[in-house]
């Protein structure tokens, strides 16, 4: 009888760790298949991948803000010496209005203009109303085609430049053809500009010293006055008015007679550069052309 009993506890304890064992595997079983549930559920899943890329997107959007922009004319035909007001909507790629810029070298926008053979040039600033909306009043010299350019820093975004070809009506200007410079200097206004370091290579960065003298005494000139906060301003365009370089002095609180600007650029051809000063209450521009290599 004894050990009857005996044999039925050895069978109990056995069954006993059998069934802890198999309790064990599924308590594993179950923890592996809810890892995997966690995985490969779609609710899960798509919520993890959502959540990874909109932080992403929301990543890339802070760092670069995209914008459009929209130009309007007063008149449905533009006409040479006619006054005419020009708008410029600015918007995201969304179509949302954008309210807030920077102030870039005293102004929220700046405005070039030029002929399509670059001989005439015009550096304006449009009246901010808000919302989005700068505008200004202006007139054309000549019939022809000309090419806007507006420069702007939306706040939260990076430098931005957007273009618009119009073509005005009227007697047209003689064409000037573009060529590289056989002088190094110009005479403006009594002063003489002399560009050195003018034979800039492709991709490589270039100091474009603008240096200023009186043009009968040859004195350095200095007193230059700051232009927009600066000692000048430099424009430079590609022939083919595609590339557009908007340079900042290296040395904003210069006065002359060395007006030193760093730029690169970026392809090789013929280039126009605009430098732009001012003395004595009046602003002068210095127009050269150079071919880069």
């Amino acid at each position: 009888m004894k050990r009857i009993y005996l044999i039925g506890l050895l069978a109990a304890l056995v069954l006993v760790a059998a069934c802890g064992k198999q309790n064990k595997q599924e308590t594993d079983n179950h923890g592996a298949h809810g890892g995997q549930s966690q995985v490969a559920s779609p609710s899960a899943s798509s919520a993890g991948e959502h959540g990874e890329a909109h932080g992403e997107k929301h990543a890339s959007e802070t760092k670069k803000l995209e914008t459009n922009a929209v130009w309007k004319w007063s008149e449905e035909t533009l006409k040479s010496r006619e006054n005419t007001l020009i708008t410029v909507q600015i918007h995201d790629m969304d179509g949302k209005v954008i309210e807030e810029f920077d102030i870039n070298h005293e102004k929220k926008l700046h405005l070039i203009a030029v002929s399509k053979d670059l001989s005439y040039f015009d550096h304006i600033h449009p009246e901010y109303k808000g919302n989005g909306h700068f505008e200004i009043t202006t007139s054309f010299p000549s019939g022809g085609d000309y090419k806007l350019f507006a420069d702007y820093i939306p706040t939260g975004g990076s430098a931005t430049t957007k273009s618009e070809w119009i073509k005005v009506e009227g007697l047209a200007a003689e064409q000037v053809p573009i060529k590289p410079s056989d002088e190094h200097s110009v005479i403006v206004d009594g002063v003489e500009i002399t560009l050195e370091n003018n034979h800039p290579e492709a991709g490589k960065e270039i100091e474009l010293n603008f240096k200023l003298s009186d043009a009968k005494s040859k004195d350095p000139i200095t007193d230059l006055e700051p232009y927009l906060g600066a000692v000048g301003h430099v424009v430079i365009l590609s022939e083919d008015t595609e590339q557009y370089l908007h340079v900042h002095p290296m040395e904003e609180k210069a006065k002359g007679p060395d007006a030193k600007f760093m730029t690169t650029f970026p392809n090789t051809g013929v280039y126009k550069i605009w430098g732009q000063f001012q003395r004595n209450g009046k602003t002068f521009i210095s127009p050269f052309v150079v071919e880069v290599k």
